[in-house]
C-alpha cells in the first residue's frame, strides 16, 4: 500500500509551465481564383504542397504536383526530417487531397467508388487518412515551428436547425466529417470572397428590390455569421481585406 504520509511535490507558480505560443493553424477557402494561394505564397518564407495545378504564375517554392495520398505524406516527412528554411506550409487544396484520399480508400477496400463501401463506411475509413495528415501537421507546426495554411474551395450548403427554418450557407468544399474536422483543428478558418454591396432600387409601381454590387475589393471574413463559416481564436477583426500582411497585422497586435 502506498504511504499516505509521503511528501506531494509542492506546485509554486515558477515550476507552472507557461503556455508557448504557437504559429497558427490557418484553413482559408472561396471561389476558385479569388487569391487563395497568393494569400499562402506572401506568408513567411512559404512552401507549397501542390494537390492541384493552381500556382499560375506564382513564383514560390513548391513540391511537384502530388498524384496520391502518399506522396502528400512523403512531402510532409521531408519537411519534418531534413533541414531547410521554410516557415510556412500551404496545403493547395484540400478538396483536390480529399480526392487522393478517396483514392486510397478504395485502393484499400478494393472498389472502385467510395460510395459503394456500405453503411458510409467509406468516409469514416477517409477519417483514418486524415487523422494521418493531421498528425504530421501538427508535428511541423508544434517541433519546426512552422506556419499551416490550408486552401479549399467554396460550396454552398443546406443547414438545418432545430430552432429556426433551413438555410444555405458557404461553407469549405468537403464531405461533412472532414469539414468538421478541419473546423476543429484549425485555428483560424478565413472566407474569401467579393466585397459586396446592397442597396434598394425601383421595380416599378411603388415596388423596390434588393440590388448586390461588387465593389471589386476581394476581403476575407474571420469570424462567422449564418451566412458563411469561419471562425479564430485571436480575436480577430470581422473582416479584413485579402492580404497575408493584413491578417497578420492583425494577428500580431491582436488583444492590443
Amino acid at each position: 500500500m502506498a504511504d499516505s504520509t509521503a511528501k506531494k511535490p509542492m506546485i509554486t507558480l515558477e515550476s507552472l509551465k507557461q503556455s508557448v505560443k504557437k504559429p497558427p493553424r490557418i484553413c482559408i477557402y472561396g471561389d476558385a481564383g479569388i487569391g487563395k494561394t497568393t494569400f499562402a505564397a506572401q506568408a513567411p518564407s512559404p512552401i507549397i504542397i501542390q494537390t492541384e495545378d493552381g500556382l499560375g504564375d506564382l513564383d514560390t517554392p513548391a513540391f511537384p504536383l502530388s498524384h496520391s495520398f502518399d506522396e502528400v505524406i512523403a512531402n510532409l516527412a521531408w519537411l519534418a526530417t531534413e533541414k531547410h528554411d521554410f516557415k510556412t506550409l500551404c496545403l493547395d487544396s484540400l478538396d483536390w487531397l480529399e480526392t487522393l484520399i478517396w483514392n486510397a480508400v478504395c485502393a484499400k477496400m478494393k472498389v472502385e467508388s467510395i460510395s459503394d463501401i456500405p453503411y458510409g463506411d467509406g468516409y469514416n475509413q477517409a477519417m483514418i487518412f486524415w487523422e494521418k495528415f493531421f498528425k504530421a501537421l501538427t508535428y511541423l507546426r508544434d517541433e519546426n515551428n512552422m506556419i499551416i495554411i490550408l486552401t479549399a474551395h467554396d460550396s454552398i450548403k443546406p443547414i438545418t436547425d432545430p430552432l429556426q427554418p433551413s438555410y444555405d450557407a458557404h461553407g469549405i468544399k468537403l464531405h461533412k466529417k472532414a469539414s468538421a474536422k478541419i473546423e476543429e483543428f484549425c485555428d483560424v478558418i478565413l472566407f474569401a470572397t467579393w466585397q459586396v454591396t446592397v442597396s434598394k432600387e425601383e421595380k416599378g409601381f411603388g415596388n423596390t428590390r434588393n440590388r448586390a454590387v461588387s465593389t471589386g475589393d476581394r476581403v476575407m471574413y474571420c469570424d462567422g455569421a449564418p451566412s458563411y463559416v469561419a471562425k479564430n481564436r485571436y480575436k480577430l477583426p470581422k473582416l479584413l481585406p485579402l492580404s497575408w500582411d493584413e491578417f497578420n497585422n492583425a494577428y500580431q497586435n491582436r488583444g492590443k
